[in-house]
Formats: structure tokens, sequence, C-alpha cells
């Protein structure tokens, strides 16, 4: 039986011929989370996404959308869920204006509703400016922000994305980004599952976390606790001024700092405990009168993959 959870995959298997892209793989996405959907090429992302999304079949096991498995009632599963799975295709004579009434049109929604989810989703993928102009000229870039608005109409609680900024040139992956936080602040009811290859994108859009390799997960966890030993977490904290032997000193004698020693111009940090141990940590180095202008995990995150998939092979 599926759980609570809006998607729920279970036992899933996918093979073609005698290789198995997906392996008996089980995956709970929680409510309103955005989970960052991780794996080296051939992983078996795509794959699963394509058959949570009714693309393909699975040899075997079940995935569910809101309790509705996907393969007994593909129509009923996946209304009110929005998707970019695979290279997004439009008419190119067709504006973004006419596109997304298209879609409403076709997904059965009022007139009065298109016209106002049209101006709303042209406002928030940062298409007003072309919104009268042919999807035939545009640039991957621009075609793929006109995609994401395309997932958005009637205003689904689910978004599945496949690898969104795959191909953009770096100023179309810092606009998709972007687009995809504020997606992210301004909507608290979204449940978002996304495919990347790219560890900074996660680690800056998503609250969770599924790593999979040869088809199997291998690691499935809030972000907040990615790369924790026994509860204890590395931080790069950049800092006004230069460290001295002064500044450790006093973030070595803090609550909860495990190790703290300069690492160039910032102070490498291990703490241990929650996010709400964080918090008052950056609140004690400010009472300290030691400024922060940020904050660096990345490294983390990265080391754990790199980790994981080397003890997968």
């Amino acid at each position: 039986m599926p759980s609570d959870d809006p998607i729920e995959i279970v036992k899933l298997r996918k093979e073609y011929g005698g290789f198995v892209a997906v392996d008996d793989l089980d995956l709970s996405v929680k409510k309103n989370s955005f989970t960052g959907f991780l794996g080296p090429n051939g992983a078996g992302k795509s794959t699963t996404l394509k058959i949570l999304t009714h693309l393909i079949n699975a040899t075997s096991g079940e995935a569910y959308i809101n309790g509705i498995d996907v393969t007994r009632d593909p129509k009923a599963a996946l209304t009110g869920v929005g998707t970019v799975v695979e290279t997004p295709e439009f008419y190119p004579y067709l504006t973004p204006r006419e596109t997304l009434r298209y879609v409403g049109q076709i997904i059965g929604m009022s007139s009065e509703a298109i016209d106002s989810e049209t101006e709303r989703i042209l406002e928030k993928v940062k298409m007003t400016e072309w919104e009268d102009k042919r999807l035939g000229t545009f640039s991957k870039g621009m075609r793929q922000r006109i995609a994401i608005g395309q997932a958005l109409m009637n205003n689904p609680r689910i978004i599945i994305l496949d690898e969104p900024t795959s191909g953009l040139d770096p100023r179309g992956q810092a606009e998709m980004r972007e687009i995809l936080k504020n997606l992210r602040n301004d909507s608290k009811n979204l449940t978002v599952i996304m495919s990347s290859h790219v560890l900074h994108e996660v680690s800056d859009l998503c609250d969770r976390i599924a790593l999979i390799n040869h088809g199997k997960m291998i690691l499935h966890d809030d972000m907040s606790i990615i790369g924790t030993t026994d509860g204890k977490k590395r931080m790069i904290v950049k800092v006004e001024g230069t460290p001295n032997e002064d500044m450790i000193s006093k973030v070595l004698q803090l609550n909860n700092v495990v190790s703290a020693e300069r690492f160039g111009n910032d102070i490498d940090v291990m703490i241990k405990g929650d996010n709400n141990v964080r918090v008052k940590f950056f609140n004690e180095l400010s009472a300290l009168g030691i400024g922060v202008y940020g904050v660096n995990e990345e490294g983390t995150l990265e080391t754990t993959y790199l980790k994981l998939i080397k003890e997968s092979r």
C-alpha cells in the first residue's frame, strides 16, 4: 500500500533486454519538499521519472502519485502534476502567450483561469517581454522557461523536473535557478522532485536529496545532515577581515563547536547539532563582533556524493 507521501515508488524495476536500468528502487518524496534526485549518467534517474510520468512502463514494481497507481490510472494520477521531462518541444509558430493558452485548453481550464494563469506565469518565468514573439526564434534557455511555464499551468501541487538546466549556458542556468528558487519560496504547498548533475544547484535549491547509482538507492535524507558524521558537520565560514589566533580561539570556545581553524581567509568549522544549533552559532558569532558574509557547504555534498558513488560501484 502507498504511504501518505505525494510520490511513492515501491520496488520499481526497469529492464532493457539484459540491462537493468532501475533495480528494485524504493523512494518516498515528502509533502512540500524540494528533493534533488542525483546520480551519475546511466544511474536510472531519467528512467525513473519517465515511469513516474507514464512515458514508459516499468518491468515490475509500483509508482504512486497522491496514492493513485500511475500505471493503472495515469490520467487521475497525473492530474494536478506539472512535468518537464526530456527536451521540451513546441510549435515554433506560436508565441509564449498562445502556447500557455493552448496548454490551458488541453487540460480543461476555464477561459477566465487561462487568462489569469497566463499572465501570472509569464511574469513568474520572466517572459512578459517576449510574450508575443514566435518560439521558433527563441534560445534553448528561453524555451526552457516556457517549458517550466507549461508545467505551472493550473497551479499544480507536484512538479517533476528532469535536469531543467541541462544544456543551458551559464547565464541560462543562473536564470533558471532563480526561477526555481522563487517558485520554491513563493509556493509553500508545493512538492518538487528534480534530477540534476549540478551539485551546487541542488545545494542551493533542495532541502532533501535522493542519490542513486546502478538503479539502486544509496542515500535519501535531509540536505541539512548530508555529510555529517555522528551529528557533526563541516562548514567553511566566510568572515569579515582575516581570521587570527584570537578569533579562532573565541570560535573554539562557543557551544557545540568541535574544531575550528583558519582556512585561507575563512574559518573551517566542525559543529555538532541540527539547524537550530547552527542558527545559535551564527548569532553567537555576531555577538562576538565576527561578521559573517557567507557559508560554504557545497564541498560537503560533493565529498559525500563522490564517496558514495565510488563505494556503490
